[in-house]
């Protein structure tokens, strides 16, 4: 079962910057992708920005030149640094990983979500 822990979210002003992290752990195949969505209650949760490995990325339109997301191979980490953040930018951000077992099975798994809320 694989375990997603995210940290970092937070209340900024807008303008501010945020750094989410998504860590992931145990028994983790093959990661193909890593993401970041975001939700608002009875809205539908909406894709943020993705890395694929090998680096390829995709954000957003709202986003772009704004956040940028990254991730660290070694330690099974996602990252979301959000930058010039405006208030519509407040949601709750939920981590994603998409991996592949030995046998070819693929799983889709979900971190519990961070609460972003950007306000004065």
């Amino acid at each position: 079962q694989v375990r997603l822990v995210e940290s970092g979210g937070g209340l900024v002003q807008p303008g501010g910057s945020l750094r989410l992290s998504c860590a992931a752990s145990g028994s983790i195949g093959r990661i193909h992708s890593m993401a970041w969505y975001r939700q608002s209650e009875g809205k539908q949760r909406e894709l943020v920005a993705s890395i694929i490995t090998g680096g390829l990325t995709n954000y957003a339109d709202s986003v772009k030149g704004r956040f940028t997301i990254s991730r660290d191979y070694a330690e099974n980490t996602v990252y979301l640094q959000m930058s010039s953040l405006k208030p519509e930018d407040t949601d709750v951000y939920i981590c994603n990983v998409v991996s592949a077992d030995p046998r070819g099975a693929v799983s889709t798994d979900w971190g519990q979500g961070t609460q972003v809320t950007v306000s004065s």
